[in-house]
């Protein structure tokens, strides 16, 4: 952690899920105020990788570091991630039957105060606020979370989230999926409305149109559990035009397949 700006760092996690090594020793840093976009090909290990920094049980890391901004991810649980700054945008979000979603955030933010209810004075306020930044009617706020929501609410919804815990690292898993080019672009637009100097995000895709809307500083190519490729923007291009051929056949060969 010499770097101060370093906010995430990951050093040579691997992963299992339900006995199988699904992530094979990956390392990556994230600066302060920096995009990075992680992409592969289905079955690559991104959800997974994502699953378990947010420390999902069901995603076993059997080795490695993880810090976030400083401290140990891995002697936290999943509470204590999200109450130091971790955020995750799931892949498939859940509905919560029963809690509005004014009370959810409302509880969330009192938690990562450490119960301060002054941190909720202009809780109303901003929460409106978001609603216009995502474009979702005001009525949501009184809603059960994501209960009978379309695929595109649950994604917008899951940004809204972002915007009002404001979290140090914030992890995106295929946050695009589902969506037509409109609620692209809100929740795009979101994204870089959260995204400042302070924190950092990390953005789990398979396609590279949300780059388009959400500029990467770095890109990394995951294929079979590791980072085999990275670098700027550019190279989510030559991905669209290219596809994940070239590098699987260069990774390929280098393994000896």
């Amino acid at each position: 952690m010499s770097d101060k700006r370093e906010i995430f760092s990951i050093k040579d996690i691997h992963v299992k899920v339900e006995g199988k090594e699904v992530v094979k020793g990956l390392s990556l840093e994230i600066n302060r105020g920096e995009k990075h976009a992680i992409m592969g090909p289905n079955g690559s290990g991104k959800s997974s990788l994502a699953q378990a920094l947010a420390g999902h049980p069901g995603y076993e890391i059997t080795s490695g570091e993880a810090f976030l901004d400083g401290k140990n991810l891995f002697e936290m649980d999943a509470t204590e991630r999200s109450l130091a700054g971790l955020f995750l945008a799931f892949q498939y979000p859940y509905a919560i039957p029963g809690v509005t979603v004014a009370n959810f955030l409302r509880t969330a933010i009192k938690a990562r105060a450490n119960g301060d209810e002054s941190v909720l004075r202009n809780f109303r306020k901003d929460l409106m606020e978001k609603f216009e930044l995502l474009q979702m009617d005001k009525v949501f706020a009184t809603r059960y979370v994501n209960d009978g929501f379309s695929g595109g609410e649950k994604k917008r919804l899951e940004i809204l989230q972002m915007a009002m815990l404001n979290p140090k690292v914030a992890i995106l898993d295929e946050t695009d999926s589902g969506l037509d080019i409109d609620a692209l672009k809100i929740v795009s637009s979101g994204i870089n409305t959260v995204a400042s100097s302070d924190n950092a995000i990390l953005l789990v895709t398979h396609y590279q149109r949300i780059l388009n809307y959400v500029k990467p500083d770095k890109i990394h190519v995951m294929i079979d559990g590791k980072i085999v490729e990275s670098g700027g923007p550019e190279l989510a291009i030559q991905l669209e035009e290219q596809g994940y051929d070239r590098i699987k056949r260069s990774f390929d060969e280098k393994v000896g397949i």
